[in-house]
């Protein structure tokens, strides 16, 4: 998908942004609360059987689909299903100096910041509008920045988990729950390792081998949502992400095998 149409296809697929929150919002929440129309991926076709197993389409390769067989969100809620890889959610992100980033940046551009030990990263809200997730590591540690544009909101999220690291990216879907944040559209994650899905605007796993296991959202004291003055007022020596990124799609990944040590440590439901 030319570049231009990626940019155009997420203005237009997410409208209005834990990252993605892991908090929900039911305070004005109404029955009667529809989404906006939007493409419904059970009557798209998106839902599929094989062998009796029941799959979601993850794109023209067979081995992309995604086992829902324990699925605990409703399938009449999914929208859109355009393939697990079709936007640059970054595995190896690059970056620049504040000071080569400022002839780009306008003080008033909105960034995460994430911070621990000596190190510093930024990330633009603009860039991260195109690439919803950015698995990086911050003192060498595994992080996630993510951004999700229907709540408007962002995160920074911790990715071990134990001695096990997880990396997410966009599945090419949505989901919606009238009670949770006012039936807003959010992001509907996966990860590469287990090939679990996540709904981080509920903040866990929703299917697969760690169904049930919560997103870790970074404490609250090393990252902040902020803008470009601010990091270069109090953060000139941060790693600024470089714009404009993309990957060639790895074609296969890593499995983890046994994950019930995750799920019995980070496991939010049994």
């Amino acid at each position: 998908m030319p570049m231009i149409l990626r940019y155009l296809f997420a203005f237009v697929l997410f409208g209005v942004f834990s990252g993605c929150s892991t908090e929900t919002n039911t305070s004005e929440a109404s029955e009667d609360l529809k989404p906006p129309s939007r493409p419904i991926a059970i009557e798209n076709g998106k839902f599929l059987e094989q062998d009796g197993q029941p799959l979601l389409w993850g794109g023209k390769d067979a081995d992309s689909h995604f086992d829902i067989s324990n699925l605990s969100l409703e399938r009449d809620q999914f929208h859109y299903g355009i393939g697990r890889e079709r936007f640059p959610a970054l595995l190896q992100p690059s970056f620049t100096s504040v000071e080569k980033a400022d002839t780009q940046w306008a003080d008033t551009s909105r960034f995460l910041v994430a911070y621990a030990g000596e190190e510093v990263k930024a990330y633009s809200v603009e860039d991260l509008t195109r690439h919803e997730v950015v698995n990086d590591e911050l003192n060498g540690e595994p992080i996630m920045a993510a951004y999700c544009i229907l709540a408007d909101l962002g995160a920074i999220y911790e990715r071990a988990y134990g001695d096990d690291t997880l990396t997410f990216a966009l599945s090419g879907y949505t989901y919606y729950d009238p009670e949770v944040w006012d039936g807003l559209d959010g992001f509907v994650l996966w990860d590469r390792e287990t090939e679990s899905l996540w709904w981080p605007l509920i903040g866990k796993s929703v299917s697969g081998p760690l169904k049930g296991v919560q997103l870790l959202e970074m404490d609250k004291s090393h990252w902040l949502d902020t803008d470009w003055a601010t990091v270069k007022a109090e953060y000139p020596e941060a790693q600024v992400l470089i714009s404009g990124q993309d990957f060639e799609r790895p074609s296969s990944w890593p499995a983890l095998g046994d994950v019930s040590d995750i799920v019995e440590e980070y496991g939010v439901e049994k």
